[in-house]
């Protein structure tokens, strides 16, 4: 047991990586790479060992190693067998103040003896079983995470250790914790690799004991952002029921519930969810400010769905989409929490509500879908079935709650003038969070005859956006220009493309995060009821829209002007709104730096099925 340490500390802000939904760690054998730097549009890529870190309580250890080999140094350059992940696995671990989501499993995961934590049907809906596919769960896992922490660090060797300690202050949150109550270093990547109480307590993601332990100082206020919440040493799991039955948890590992309701509140999961980030230039020196690189937590405060404050008129916290309080089928859950360690009911308990589903849905369908494909290298907690019922979730949240679309068309002389509005259903922009996602509109025009007259937003089969010759956009390539946005489109070879794109200090377009100062282009959907003038507008305020008169709160409107001559009508108008959680471009980039880490992920990512994801589609005939 570690001894107990029995005082608070609060994250700082500082220079940070955050894949908010998306984040996960591998473990393995180190790799350095010696190749040449890349350069990029927006970012200098430098090679830089990534062994030795500086206040590592273990030894440098890279999460990548060579296929088919064990403890040899190896290239990325090509010369040599490609680096792959290699994570360890979640073990049992109980500490004074911190335990794994194994321990919480025992009496938290389903069991078919026990009534508890299943809904009206049955169904099973146990905390551990929803959430160990999930991204929360899998915040130390996910190879993505790995790749761009490592490009930042080859592109900033300097600040090594400060990337590294504040990225794991939100993707592994519990190795922080345990160090500063134990008094060691702060963590870094090479900690996650290995055997210790660090490592272990890390690898387990945004886990039970560290949500459930945070404390309300401070929540909602500046001080929290950027993994800035605050966490005691005092033993006790918050939930939002009152008067626990307290004796099962305390006997059986050291836990007290406790009522607490900040545990439900948005304020909580805006600690990790706004992330402000320093800019750094390649030398490490800091420029003054923070870029608010991520922002969903200050989007839904200025939208009608915030419940601080004075309540929107759609008020909602974070949960309510999140992690819902109903069903499947809608009806309100009322369940037992928790079952005996031997898997039968605790008479003592009685039903509770409201209950939240654990399911911790968003965006992102590629990371479970790495996780699952990969998981011999990545060593999730779930099997497949979970990660396709995540896939599944994700899918039913993006076409049936995230957006709408509309579509009219009017005949001005030989051209159709078709007007395809979106609204935004979400509570926050869409999409939100990190700047690698994009949604778009794929707009496709047929005549009488079903001849295709004209289309907008089409992709090959690597996701990447296409001209009217069909060949990849120029703003689809590494150092090429970024698509703007547009009120009004009459060619095939541009496309509306609804994204945030991070701008370095001189205004030039970075997909190294550190690098970035401002946006050069954030025409994301802002979500009902956004207001320039609330206090939060500065840092979500939309970039690169110009005085466009249809790009206002909940939507935007795009005209699309098509050559279409009466005589070939009537005419098939038809369009989808598309999502991707990783752009190709942003993809490109990172695999235009040279890590271990990032060639392994690239050969993950090879792998993928690339198809976008369904959110909305409208269709018209038009003469």
């Amino acid at each position: 047991m570690m001894p107990r340490v029995r005082r608070s500390f609060r994250f700082t802000p500082a220079c940070v990586l955050l894949l908010a939904a998306c984040g996960d760690t591998t473990p393995g054998v180190t790799t350095t790479s010696d190749s040449a730097a890349a350069t990029t549009a927006g970012s200098t890529v430098t090679p830089t060992s990534t062994t030795g870190s500086q206040g590592s309580s273990s030894s440098g250890v890279d999460p990548s190693t060579p296929t088919g080999s064990s403890g040899v140094d190896a290239g990325s350059s090509g010369d040599g067998p490609a680096p792959t992940f290699d994570l360890p696995a979640l073990d049992d671990l109980n500490t004074d103040d911190l335990a794994t989501s194994r321990v919480c499993a025992e009496c938290h995961a389903n069991a078919d003896g026990a009534t508890a934590m299943r809904d009206a049907k049955s169904r099973p809906i146990a905390p551990f079983d929803l959430w160990r596919a999930t991204a929360m769960a899998n915040s130390a896992r996910d190879p993505f995470w790995w790749a761009m922490m490592s490009a930042e660090v080859a592109a900033t060797p300097a600040a090594q250790a400060e990337i590294e300690a504040t990225c794991l202050g939100c993707h592994a949150p519990m190795a922080r914790v345990h160090n500063e109550f134990t008094g060691l270093p702060a963590p870094t990547r090479a900690d996650l690799l290995g055997d210790s109480a660090t490592g272990k307590l890390g690898i387990d993601g945004v886990a039970c004991a560290l949500c459930h332990q945070i404390q309300p100082d401070g929540l909602g206020a500046d001080v929290s952002f950027t993994a800035g919440f605050v966490v005691k040493p005092l033993r006790q799991i918050y939930g939002p029921h009152a008067s626990p039955f307290t004796m099962p948890m305390k006997n059986h590992t050291g836990f007290t519930p406790t009522k607490a309701d900040h545990v439900t509140s948005s304020a909580m999961c805006g600690s990790c969810h706004t992330l402000q980030t320093e800019t750094l230039d390649p030398d490490g020196t800091k420029l003054a400010g923070l870029f608010p690189e991520q922002a969903t937590y200050l989007e839904w405060r200025n939208s009608d769905f915030r419940d601080e404050g004075t309540p929107g008129p759609q008020a909602a916290a974070c949960g309510a989409c999140h992690m819902p309080t109903r069903d499947g089928d809608g009806v309100p859950i009322s369940t037992r929490i928790a079952h005996r360690p031997d898997g039968a009911d605790f008479p003592q308990i009685a039903a509770r509500d409201p209950y939240g589903r654990h399911v911790f849905v968003g965006g992102n369908t590629l990371l479970p879908a790495l996780l699952r494909d990969h998981a011999d290298a990545l060593r999730p907690n779930a099997d497949a079935a979970a990660f396709d019922a995540v896939i599944a979730s994700v899918r039913a949240q993006l076409a049936e709650r995230t957006a709408t679309v509309g579509l009219t068309a009017k005949r001005i002389g030989d051209a159709l003038h078709i007007d395809v509005s979106v609204h935004n259903l979400a509570g926050h922009k869409f999409p939100s969070g990190y700047p690698s996602r994009r949604a778009w509109l794929r707009i496709r025009v047929t005549d009488a005859t079903e001849v295709l007259s004209f289309r907008s937003g089409e992709v090959n089969a690597e996701g990447r956006l296409l001209d009217g010759a069909g060949q990849p956009l120029a703003s689809e390539l590494v150092g090429g220009p970024v698509q703007p946005h547009h009120p009004q489109i009459d060619s095939e070879d541009v496309a509306q493309v609804y994204e945030s794109v991070m701008a370095d200090k001189a205004g030039v377009p970075a997909f190294r995060l550190l690098r970035a100062r401002s946006f050069a282009k954030d025409n994301r959907l802002l979500p009902a009821g956004w207001d320039m003038g609330h206090p939060d507008a500065a840092r979500t305020s939309p970039a690169g829209v110009g005085a466009d008169p249809d790009f206002i709160a909940a939507g935007d409107t795009t005209r699309y002007v098509v050559a279409a001559p009466a005589a070939g009508g009537p005419y098939k108008v038809s369009v989808e709104l598309l999502y991707q959680p990783l752009a190709p471009r942003f993809a490109a980039e990172l695999f235009a730096a040279d890590t271990p880490e990032v060639r392994a992920f690239e050969a993950l990512y090879e792998t993928a099925t690339h198809t976008a994801e369904h959110v909305a589609a409208a269709q018209i005939v038009a003469p």
